[in-house]
């Protein structure tokens, strides 16, 4: 029996599976959303909601712990950059998952999922 054991096995490895979701967080940051299956998106939910938090808070800590998920330290420079102002007004559901239909290949059904939240304004260029 699996009662009370979270997080799902997708028939790989647990370095195969840690690594693949390391990836796919970074991707997601990196490119505001991504394509992927429904299963996966609804895992990697849970580990961006974790990193956008660790992001919120702010401290050495928890950019370190982002610093040990995430594969490029840009990405995670972005993230605390952008986070506090652009997820302030919510304490969770920072991630939209919309299904898009199914693979050609395998008929899998597929989803994207993109962090919510309106995007931080970049600042003017101001004219000479």
């Amino acid at each position: 029996m699996r009662h009370r054991k979270s997080g799902v096995k997708l028939n790989r490895t647990s370095s195969h599976r840690d690594a693949m979701f390391r990836n796919m967080v970074t991707s997601l940051f990196k490119h505001d959303r991504i394509r992927t299956t429904d299963v996966k998106a609804k895992e990697l939910r849970r580990w961006a909601d974790h990193m956008v938090t660790l992001a919120k808070r702010g401290d050495l800590h928890a950019l370190r712990q982002a610093l040990a998920v995430i594969r490029e330290k840009a990405v995670v420079h972005k993230l605390f950059a952008e986070a506090p102002e652009r997820f302030a007004n919510v304490s969770g559901g920072y991630t939209r998952i919309v299904k898009i239909g199914t693979r050609p290949g395998d008929s899998a059904p597929v989803s994207m999922i993109e962090l919510t939240g309106e995007k931080p304004a970049a600042p003017a260029k101001e004219s000479k």
